[in-house]
């Protein structure tokens, strides 16, 4: 950790955006209306590291304009710091979400290309000036996926982190509709999941990546200890992978959290979500449960458990952010889900 600070501050890198949701479970096609939240998967982390007591400081860039400004405030809501953002370019990220149901999938259409995130150039963020106090460094396989140059820009950021001695998470986040401007993830995700300590991933994501592949007829448990031992041999700083595994059991949601770190492996009970009023941002729930729990030293179980426990109650929240709360979780991991009004 960062000597020059006694206070752990997380820093992240990322595009923010604007998600336009379809009202009322339209579709596109028959859209009049769209609700407007502030997302973006760094974002959604630090959002909810906040809520939990941690400081957080969000990089990114951003048009100057009333809309980005939108955004922000939402962040500054939460506690966020952004005040080593940076501006330029023309405009803000935006991504559109068709809600499905239990029949038919959400879509996701992106609106991304050459916004200020895309066309952020190198050296024009001093990571060694903004990393200073920092004591954590994370990213996703999201910044990568924008463009050539963001994916340089991140980079930047990975090897001043490294250089100076910080912890650094990263999630793979692979998104198919992103990748469009030439380069294979392939051929641009390992040199930057390379000094990780700290990954958050799925099986789909490491095979597209590094090409390691398990058998699908294993057990979970069995395909993720074989899998930490393969990406141990491609990244070598790796001391700590946390996956989230879904199913379907008809209508409801299996979900279940599993945990390689310190040379022991943890599992949590599998829990059933009957109702899902939003899956969009779980993920980055569970990224955010996961550092909190590192950070303040839980057991291996504890850490998985809390997790596990900020993806679930995710999924109860409309928009990106899980807004939630250390007594909420705790009162999940304790007594699981709950009908009962508290008054």
């Amino acid at each position: 950790m960062n000597t020059n600070t006694s206070q752990t501050k997380i820093t992240t890198f990322g595009e923010l955006l604007l998600r336009m949701n379809v009202a009322n479970g339209y579709r596109f096609t028959q859209a009049n209306e769209m609700r407007i939240h502030v997302g973006g998967a760094e974002a959604n982390v630090c959002v909810l590291l906040s809520q939990l007591g941690i400081h957080t400081d969000y990089i990114t860039r951003l048009p100057q304009n009333d809309l980005a400004q939108l955004a922000l405030n939402e962040l500054q809501k939460y506690k966020v710091n952004t005040s080593n953002c940076i501006y330029g370019g023309e405009r803000l990220g935006l991504y559109f979400v068709e809600a499905g149901n239990q029949i038919r999938q959400s879509q996701v259409i992106y609106d991304r290309s050459n916004s200020s995130f895309a066309t952020i150039k190198e050296k024009q963020i001093d990571w060694n000036l903004v990393l200073n106090d920092a004591t954590h460094f994370h990213w996703s396989g999201i910044s990568p996926g924008v463009s050539y140059e963001a994916a340089l820009v991140c980079k930047e950021a990975i090897l001043a982190a490294h250089q100076k001695g910080l912890p650094i998470s990263s999630d793979f986040n692979f998104r198919s509709k992103l990748w469009q401007y030439g380069k294979k993830p392939a051929e641009v995700m390992p040199e930057l999941l390379h000094y990780s300590t700290i990954t958050i991933a799925d099986l789909d994501a490491i095979e597209i990546y590094f090409g390691i592949k398990t058998d699908t007829k294993e057990s979970d448990v069995n395909r993720f200890q074989k899998t930490f031992e393969l990406l141990k041999a491609k990244m070598p700083f790796l001391k700590t992978l946390a996956m989230s595994f879904r199913k379907s059991d008809g209508p409801a949601h299996l979900y279940k959290g599993l945990l390689a770190h310190e040379d022991h492996f943890y599992e949590t009970t599998e829990h059933k979500i009957q109702l899902v009023t939003d899956q969009i941002g779980s993920g980055d729930a569970f990224t955010a449960g996961l550092l909190y729990g590192l950070n303040k030293a839980f057991s291996g179980q504890e850490i998985i458990d809390w997790a596990t426990a900020c993806g679930v109650i995710k999924q109860s929240i409309p928009g990106d952010f899980a807004i939630s709360t250390p007594t909420e979780i705790s009162h999940f991991i304790k007594n699981g889900s709950s009908n009962r009004i508290n008054r």
